[in-house]
């Protein structure tokens, strides 16, 4: 990571002078201090400067563009990179003539995709980032699908009077069959298997 050490007589006009130097803001490096300032004898004798190493802390957004960068270009896909760090969630947009080809099968290759990103991303981090990967708007359709499946095999369940296995899914779809169904009075939802054959169930209340 980029740092650098710079002596004055204060902190605060170290970090500032950093901070300059490095292009930045405060909020977006980590300030460690090497030396405290000391006036020394009747503050003229001996005095010491304060001295600080100011490191620019890195940037989850800049990981992740420049890991998806290097990976669309060996796939020769040419496609814009949006990204949008909220709290601790970091939204990322891929835009493209191609872009398409990442969702694969289901979201199979997206999904795939979005897992190395956030393992980058986290790599070395005590606080966890959620990446949520998409392009083609296709989380959304994908949302809106499941849904749609969802009440529909609700109403299957409720005329036959038959528990339904949905296919396996990722945590995140399985989220969306449950909470589409968790206010239905008719049938309930659980989830069983072991990943990544884990998969939701319907049943008759």
């Amino acid at each position: 990571m980029k740092f650098v050490e710079i002596t004055d007589k204060t902190i605060a006009e170290a970090v500032s002078k950093a901070l300059a130097e490095l292009g930045t803001t405060r909020d977006r490096v980590e300030v460690e201090v090497i030396e405290e300032p000391s006036k020394g004898l009747f503050g003229l004798f001996g005095s010491k400067p304060a001295k600080v190493r100011v490191t620019l802390k890195e940037d989850p957004a800049e990981k992740a563009t420049q890991f998806l960068e290097n990976v669309l270009n060996k796939m020769g896909i040419l496609a814009n990179i949006k990204t949008n760090l909220k709290n601790d969630n970091l939204y990322i947009e891929i835009d493209g003539k191609d872009s398409a080809i990442l969702i694969g099968r289901r979201g199979q290759t997206l999904d795939a995709l979005q897992y190395l990103v956030s393992l980058v991303v986290n790599s070395g981090k005590e606080d966890y980032i959620r990446v949520i990967l998409d392009t083609e708007n296709y989380r959304k359709k994908r949302e809106q699908t499941l849904i749609r499946l969802a009440n529909k095999l609700a109403n299957k369940v409720k005329n036959l009077k038959k528990d339904i296995k949905l296919e396996p899914m990722n945590p995140y779809e399985r989220r969306i069959i449950h909470s589409a169904l968790q206010n239905n009075p008719y049938v309930g939802t659980k989830s069983e298997g072991e990943e990544p054959y884990r998969r939701v169930v319907i049943f008759l209340k």
